[in-house]
Formats: C-alpha cells, structure tokens, sequence
C-alpha cells in the first residue's frame, strides 16, 4: 500500500475537522439546548420516510405504462439478437459459398 503524500494526508485532515465541526455544531448537546430547534434539524428520518411512501404509491397508469414499456424492451432485445444472429449466419455463408465456389463464380455481395 503506498504512503499518502503531506497534502493528501491534510486533505484528509480538512475533511474530517469539517466533520466534526459540523456534527458539534448542529447536534444538540447539554451546553447549548436553546441555541438549536432539534425537532427541526433532525428531522432527516422523516424526509426519507415520506420520500419512500410518495415513491411506492403506484399510480395504475403508470404501471400499464411500465408493462408496455418492458413489452417493448423485450422485443428490442428479441430483435437485435435475432439481427445478431443473421449477421453471423450471413457471414459464414459467404466464407463458405466463396470459399467452395470461388473459381466458377463471384456474385457481388449484398450487405
């Protein structure tokens, strides 16, 4: 493992004294309980919950929509497998058929 640089180091450093400034500062302890309204700076928990329950509401719409647009993904994937498959088979057909053929005749070649 190599040894971080004096810069990297106080980079480091920087961040993690932002850190700890910023939980000391908005965290409220003993020293300070009037200075910060604490139902107002942790209420983190409740966002992420109401954030959750708006994202799981499932609108009917837009699960129909979500069908079709699968519908239509799995005949993308369908169809450029199926392409991928003809490119090959073309391929090799034409290695073989200029291969065996080669000296009697040459047609021009499609693609």
């Amino acid at each position: 493992m190599e040894v971080p640089s004096g810069s990297e180091l106080l980079e480091v450093r920087t961040i993690d004294d932002r850190i700890v400034h910023e939980l000391n500062t908005t965290v409220p302890t003993g020293s300070f309980p009037g200075k910060i309204n604490a139902s107002q700076i942790c209420n983190w928990d409740r966002v992420i919950k109401n954030w959750i329950a708006q994202t799981s509401s499932v609108n009917l719409d837009d699960l129909t929509l979500l069908k079709e647009v699968r519908k239509e993904q799995t005949k993308l994937k369908r169809m450029q497998s199926e392409l991928n498959v003809e490119e090959m088979v073309n391929d090799r057909s034409w290695k073989v058929f200029n291969k065996c053929r080669q000296v009697h005749f040459k047609p021009a070649k499609n693609e």
